[in-house]
């Protein structure tokens, strides 16, 4: 692909809805397998997640592309998706290098411009076993009503904000920032509410792993698109903390030091509960890779971000999901999310295929 031609890309690549998204991803793989969602869409269409595989079955390298692990950000991960089609890597994969392409996992919130799942989930604090007790956060239960303030008068946000500064004030920003976003699993509707068992999307993502053996392969990298962290444009190559340190030197290995990790201390996320990584570390351990390529978008105080007017729409006003008042707010989430400026999509081109051919190449595939 020539970057020269990123900016003609964007028209392309970039979509304006999740069924458009959807189409184009349809049209460039040509043949896919579809999992269907059992919640509709807001005009009551159908959804689902696809997949698309390319290469030889029984490939012991496997590169997996996910998009919509959080709603909204499916816009840059199907963008991603199309970008490597645009390559045409997928034409010359050698017999050893396979490609999965997961578009829309979370396709609930892809189309309802959500970053949670049908369930009110955060599919990214979603994957934890179940069986076991779930990690305890006291801190977002002091947080809560300041998270997610019923009142959004400017009174009620003002309030919100001195409750926050207090807690920082008493405990540091590293505790806020853990507290307010590693995972809860006490308060359904919340915000980084992990769930009280797997989800409709996280039940999709290990069917798909079954149905393409990924288990059985040799060698995985992941990459699952996010937006919202970090800078502006900025795609930050981040680890997470299951595969500890051991992941984080084979994730550098391919990526070099733009790859970050919490436990390190390099990463713009905090460490998680329940995160995707905790699922490929089970079931592959010291054979993958995952990374969660986070492209930043806009830096808002979080009791003012569009995911707090989300939540507080689901929380104390659903019934107005679905009406002029429901369609802002998800406008305003969508915007925050998918910022639909020329520069940032360019970016999210150019760094995204610069990702796919260091995988590649970490394969041995000629990229």
């Amino acid at each position: 692909m020539n970057l020269d031609n990123a900016k003609e890309l964007v028209s392309v690549v970039f979509s304006d809805t999740y069924q458009e998204a959807r189409k184009k991803f349809l049209a460039a793989v040509g043949k896919a397998k579809a999992y269907p969602c059992s919640t509709k869409g807001p005009a009551g269409d159908d959804l689902f997640t696809d997949v698309a595989y390319f290469g030889d079955p029984d490939a012991k390298k496997l590169f997996v592309i996910i998009s919509a692990t959080h709603g909204p950000e499916g816009y840059c991960g199907s963008a991603g998706q199309l970008t490597f089609l645009q390559a045409k890597y997928h034409e010359k994969l050698p017999p050893s290098t396979g490609v999965l392409m997961i578009h829309a996992l979370n396709c609930y919130g892809f189309a309802w411009d959500r970053r949670v799942t049908a369930e009110g989930c955060d599919l990214n604090r979603n994957f934890l076993d179940f069986s076991q007790p779930v990690p305890p956060n006291p801190g977002y239960e002091e947080l809560l009503e300041h998270i997610v303030p019923e009142d959004r008068s400017d009174a009620g946000l003002k309030r919100a904000q001195a409750g926050i500064a207090a807690f920082r004030e008493k405990h540091g920003e590293q505790k806020l920032k853990a507290a307010r976003t590693q995972g809860q699993y006490t308060r359904p509707g919340g915000p980084f509410y992990g769930g009280n068992g797997p989800t409709e999307a996280r039940r999709t993502l290990e069917k798909i792993v079954a149905d393409y053996r990924v288990a059985d392969r040799e060698q995985v990298v992941v990459v699952d698109y996010h937006t919202g962290l970090g800078p502006y444009g900025y795609g930050e190559l981040q680890c997470e903390q299951p595969s500890g340190s051991d992941g984080y030197e084979r994730a550098t290995k391919i990526f070099g030091p733009s790859a970050t990790s919490p436990d390190m201390g390099t990463s713009s996320s905090a460490v998680i509960y329940g995160c995707q990584d905790d699922y490929w570390e089970r079931i592959l351990g010291d054979r993958h890779v995952y990374c969660a390529l986070e492209f930043g978008t806009y830096t808002v105080p979080p009791e003012k971000s569009p995911n707090a007017r989300d939540h507080w729409l689901f929380m104390y006003k659903r019934e107005e999901a679905n009406t002029e008042l429901g369609r802002e707010i998800r406008r305003a989430t969508k915007s925050h999310f998918y910022p639909q400026k020329a520069d940032w999509q360019e970016m999210v081109i150019t760094r995204g295929h610069q990702v796919h051919r260091q995988v590649l190449e970490a394969f041995g595939a000629k990229s």
